[in-house]
């Protein structure tokens, strides 16, 4: 069987598992050949299939997310390593980056709390060369996977252990002039795709029955993390900006949302108000 013929019969296969059945496909086939997108499509759509595209694709059939399957996903234009141990980076998170940027434009030390793939604490790190940053996430196996990625996009950034529910988490972090968090945020009861339930990390999703657990540990915690003028960004469920908000309130916060391109709240972007 030629690429072609390949590419359309998984295509076909897919469609019950994914909205992007063709794009998926596609995808894995380029992979197999170790080419690009653009160059199968252009140079080896007659090509023999190679034999482990059918691997792959049952990989897929399965429900596994792309980009497990691939091991790296697209951010904010750049390539991160992925695995089952961290959430994949996805484009409505480049709202929180966007926002960090023009909250605090030239940041010396960042903060990423919950720091999964590395994702935004490296973007953010790359953007603005002159900072250094901070990682934090209570997975060792996803600080190994935030260190790789820090390495290979050159940014200064250390990744550490800790867990925002364990006494003493803030000994020796000291302060910082932008703080970055995506805790979970998921209701523990949630509907979710089965791309995401069955494989991405639940203590990255799921946060009690109304999905704001995590906020309300780490939120009253951020105002000894934050340097003068300092400013803290997270990421936030569509019907989550009244609730965050008022979290953030009660812990001396001042607010402003952001929406992503969907239109859809996404960043919430706190400063302690005055005399905090």
């Amino acid at each position: 069987m030629i690429v072609a013929d390949a590419l359309r019969d998984a295509a076909q296969r897919l469609q019950p598992v994914s909205d992007t059945a063709r794009l998926d496909a596609e995808l894995l086939m380029a992979h197999a050949l170790g080419a690009s997108r653009s160059d199968m499509l252009l140079r080896h759509m007659r090509d023999p299939a190679p034999e482990g595209f059918g691997a792959l694709t049952d990989r897929r059939a399965r429900h596994e997310p792309v980009a497990y399957i691939l091991g790296h996903q697209e951010f904010y234009g750049r390539n991160f390593e992925v695995g089952p141990a961290v959430l994949i980076p996805r484009a409505d998170s480049e709202t929180i980056v966007e926002a960090a940027l023009e909250a605090c434009p030239a940041p010396r030390r960042v903060l990423d709390c919950g720091v999964g793939s590395g994702a935004l604490l490296v973007t953010v790190l790359v953007e603005r060369p002159d900072a250094e940053g901070v990682g934090i996430d209570r997975s060792e196996d996803a600080l190994e996977i935030a260190r790789r990625n820090a390495a290979a996009h050159e940014c200064r950034a250390q990744m550490i252990r800790r867990d925002w529910h364990e006494p003493g988490w803030t000994a020796d972090l000291g302060r910082f002039d932008l703080i970055l968090a995506n805790p979970p945020y998921v209701e523990d009861d949630a509907p979710l795709d089965p791309n995401v339930r069955d494989w991405e990390p639940a203590g990255a999703l799921f946060a009690g029955a109304d999905g704001l657990a995590d906020y309300r540990v780490l939120i009253p915690q951020l105002p000894a993390l934050l340097a003068p003028g300092g400013v803290a960004v997270l990421e936030i469920g569509a019907t989550q900006a009244e609730a965050v908000a008022a979290i953030g309130a009660g812990a001396g916060f001042e607010t402003i949302l952001r929406a992503d391109l969907a239109g859809r709240p996404r960043a919430v972007i706190m400063r302690l108000g005055l005399g905090k």
